[in-house]
């Protein structure tokens, strides 16, 4: 299982969303929300642009950022998270002096205006954010759909040996969840996949990715471990990998379509059945 890959480590980290879960139909229900909230005129248009981001066929990306102050998409190199492209919703290129200008120095994402595009929640948001519709509003509908997520009208696939899985590698190491989303929605989502009792210690409300890399150094020491032998699992570039990798961590990353990125302490995999399928 999880040695194979990494026999030294001591401390594994684990995102939740699209991690120990990976359903996206909650993403849809989300977008039609959204879609509720944009003029009746730009609604079609809203659709459109999500239904490409899915398809991979839009400027906007998981593993770039959307600015929606400037109403940019921002292609960052993967590891130091600095700005390499700058387009508009359209795709149109920046010039580079534009691009210095803008974006000097490291970017901060702010969950609100400055999105790190990490995993699917976000390709909504996006599109909803360029056709007029308000913070505030993208988080009512957030917060319904989280509400529908416990509701029996959606059902979470587990991933098959996963339970027996994370149980046998308490035996070799600790485990700790770090998560974005909160505290209830973490209970709850980890009675629905059979996950309660797994984790010791979950810190929720994480504001990944501004404040991955304290969290990942608090627990390196508060557990006694060096970087090298700590691992953090996540299916999110930017709020979980990059941030590991820039402290010695090593790291896995889930991706089901795979990425182009070589890094000596980086295995790519497709889900956690992967990891765990021994115990199937």
């Amino acid at each position: 299982m999880m040695k194979r890959y990494y026999p030294d480590c001591k401390l594994i980290i684990f995102d939740l969303d699209g991690t120990l879960y990976e359903d996206t139909d909650h993403f849809d229900h989300y977008a039609s929300l959204l879609q509720e909230r944009v003029a009746p005129e730009h609604q079609e248009d809203f659709m459109d642009d999500y239904i490409a981001m899915k398809r991979g066929e839009h400027t906007v990306s998981i593993g770039k950022a959307y600015d929606a102050v400037q109403d940019s998409v921002l292609t960052l190199d993967p590891l130091t998270l600095k700005v390499t492209h700058v387009q508009t919703w359209d795709g149109t290129e920046w010039d580079k002096e534009r691009i210095e200008d803008t974006y000097k120095g490291d970017i901060s994402f702010d969950f609100e205006n400055i999105i790190a595009i990490g995993d699917g929640w976000w390709l909504p948001y996006s599109s909803a954010r360029h056709h007029g519709v308000s913070i505030e509003e993208t988080y009512q509908c957030y917060t319904k759909t989280k509400e529908f997520m416990v509701t029996d009208a959606f059902q979470l696939t587990k991933t098959p040996g996963l339970k027996e899985g994370l149980l046998k590698l308490k035996e070799e190491a600790e485990v700790v969840l770090v998560t974005n989303s909160e505290e209830d929605d973490v209970h709850r989502l980890l009675e629905e996949l059979g996950l309660k009792d797994i984790f010791p210690e979950i810190i929720p409300l994480a504001q990944k990715p501004v404040q991955t890399k304290k969290i990942f150094l608090e627990l390196m020491e508060k557990y006694g471990v060096k970087p090298e032998e700590t691992v953090s699992i996540g299916d999110n570039l930017i709020n979980e990998i990059a941030p590991a990798l820039l402290l010695g961590m090593r790291t896995m990353y889930i991706q089901p379509t795979g990425i182009e990125l070589e890094h000596d302490n980086l295995k790519v995999v497709t889900g956690l059945e992967e990891v765990f399928k021994e115990n199937l």
